[in-house]
């Protein structure tokens, strides 16, 4: 059951509805965002009477929710959740596309990419400072030296940045260099104590689906962070792993309108990851966008064939101009924009 607490209710009024909850055998979670307190009541909710929490001092609304997750659950939050960042909107009408390489590697690269991000019309840039490999041997990207020359990069041309954090050690670098966008990836879904300092931000957090997560799974990593107070999270598609190996995940489509059917969330999709291969991102982020994806992390490099990390799937800067322009009356179609 979630409790939704009016705008100005006092910390009297909070703690008197978690005793109420709690002399049921119930547990109260409580998560104060930035406009609203919501607490969750967890455990045998039936004993509750949704119309004696509703007359209590400073509840706004009681809303009954039998899904595991609850504070990302649609039936507590009908209208989808639109997240600002920067004047760019994620769950709004327009679909946010996040162009940008896979790793920082060097200034004049990061520049460069900056500079051509921008001018193909994307309003954010993604670059991966650290880096998960598989291999131990692979390049594990620049570290902190890398969220500076990200940083450096876009601010030449006023793009918000969005890159992974890997370690809760690296938070206070994230925050000293002011990351617009903490992204949680595919191999950390399920970290659920880097989940929980995420949830201590405000700052917004695009949360990847892990490789063989289901939707429930995915959806209580969400509600790790939510639960923490921070109720701005962008989930992001980017395939998973299947039998198939002529390419490198199964983007699973299906995944972006039963998302948009289960959670208030906005939901982007990855169709450079999801590929693997650069001649793809093309029909899958087609895919994305018509199936309602509201935005998409779309890797590009100033020179692909040079890239220190996925080149395959890299587009060039002429490919993501092309892309821009290709998506932009497939979302007029449908009523969005790009």
């Amino acid at each position: 059951m979630i409790i939704i607490m009016q705008s100005h209710a006092t910390d009297e009024q909070i703690n008197a509805l978690r005793s109420k909850i709690e002399s049921y055998g119930l547990t109260a979670n409580i998560s104060r965002g930035v406009e609203r307190t919501i607490i969750g009541a967890i455990g045998e909710e039936r004993q509750l009477n949704i119309e004696a929490l509703q007359s209590l001092p400073g509840v706004e609304n009681v809303v009954r929710v039998v899904k595991p997750y609850k504070i990302v659950a649609r039936e507590g939050h009908n209208e989808n959740t639109v997240i600002q960042v920067k004047g760019a909107t994620f769950g709004g009408k327009t679909v946010q596309i996040i162009g940008g390489p896979c790793s920082v590697e060097t200034q004049e690269q990061m520049d460069l990419a900056a500079q051509f991000t921008a001018e193909a019309g994307c309003r954010l840039m993604r670059g991966g400072a650290f880096k998960p490999r598989t291999s131990p041997y692979a390049f594990q990207g620049k570290g902190v030296e890398g969220l500076h020359i990200f940083r450096t990069a876009a601010d030449k041309f006023d793009l918000p940045i969005v890159t992974e954090l890997m370690d809760v050690r690296t938070i206070d670098d994230f925050l000293k260099y002011h990351v617009d966008i903490i992204q949680i990836g595919a191999r950390n879904m399920q970290n659920f104590d880097l989940l929980k300092e995420v949830g201590k931000l405000h700052t917004p957090v695009i949360l990847k689906r892990g490789l063989c997560a289901t939707i429930s799974e995915w959806l209580m990593s969400a509600e790790y962070i939510a639960a923490g107070g921070n109720h701005n999270i962008i989930l992001c598609e980017r395939g998973v792993r299947s039998f198939e190996s002529a390419y490198r995940n199964m983007l699973d489509v299906t995944a972006i309108p039963f998302l948009k059917k289960e959670t208030h969330l906005p939901v982007i999709v990855d169709p450079s990851h999801a590929g693997g291969k650069a001649w793809l991102v093309s029909a899958l982020s087609k895919a994305a966008i018509a199936a309602g994806a509201d935005g998409l992390l779309v890797e590009m490099h100033p020179y692909p064939c040079e890239a220190w990390c996925d080149a395959d799937q890299a587009l060039s800067p002429n490919e993501l101009k092309t892309l821009m322009d290709e998506l932009r009356p497939l979302a007029q179609a449908i009523g969005r924009d790009i």
